[in-house]
């Protein structure tokens, strides 16, 4: 007769006699990535073996204002704000039958001389927010004579057992009317922030999640739009 040893780490027998897995075994068994931006839905009872979630969650960056200038003038305007970032690791318990996902969509290109767009939050459910960055503003008046200006604030800390904000938007300067530089888009936790301009064009994209946008420049009679700001992400990892 052949014999079975059964390590009782990881199984236990049930009233019925079956060979069953102990819960909270296991270890990682699935990650679910919520995106592009929108509303979803999450529901435990889809996973009737789970024991814990680790959530992530990350905001979406801001976009940056679009400029305009004329000839023998310079405009550059800052970057727009990262996304804030949070995350916590829940016990099954924790959560509800079904939990409201809403992944935030990057701020909008400003147009010519107009401000950009926020980044929207993120969120699972009520239990773990973060908040989205701020849109690059259009602060600069077209000119030719030295000037500077702040950068965008890094949005605040949303809810989670680690929550942090986003980056701040790099400042942008003129020095006369051909030279300057526009700032760069604020870094998040899961992307980076776009890269600066000094010659006419709009800002630099971001990358991954949550990264805000750069400023754009205009000089020389040239008209450019803003840059949007990258979208949020959920990422929701399972334990049996």
């Amino acid at each position: 007769m052949v014999s079975v040893c059964v390590c009782d780490d990881y199984f236990q027998v049930g009233e019925t006699g079956e060979l069953c897995l102990i819960p909270g075994r296991q270890g990682l068994r699935d990650v679910v990535k919520f995106s592009p931006p929108g509303t979803y839905q999450f529901r435990k009872a889809d996973y009737p073996w789970l024991a814990r979630v680790r959530v992530r969650v990350q905001a979406a960056g801001g976009g940056s204002a679009g400029a305009a200038a004329g000839e023998g003038l310079f405009m550059g305007h800052p970057g727009g704000a990262g996304g804030g970032y949070s995350e916590s690791l829940l016990d099954v318990s924790a959560l509800g039958p079904v939990e409201t996902v809403v992944v935030g969509a990057g701020g909008t290109a400003g147009a010519f001389n107009s401000d950009g767009g926020n980044g929207d939050n993120s969120s699972f459910g009520g239990l773990v927010t973060a908040n989205g960055g701020a849109g690059g503003q259009n602060v600069m008046p077209a000119g030719n004579t030295p000037i500077c200006f702040s950068g965008t604030n890094g949005p605040l800390a949303g809810t989670g057992q680690i929550a942090m904000g986003g980056g701040a938007g790099g400042g942008a300067f003129r020095i006369n009317g051909d030279q300057g530089q526009s700032g760069e888009g604020g870094e998040s936790k899961l992307g980076h922030g776009g890269n600066q301009r000094t010659t006419s064009g709009s800002g630099g994209a971001g990358r991954g999640y949550g990264g805000g946008a750069a400023g754009s420049v205009g000089r020389a009679g040239n008209s450019v739009p803003g840059t949007p700001g990258m979208d949020g992400v959920v990422v929701v990892e399972l334990y049996g």
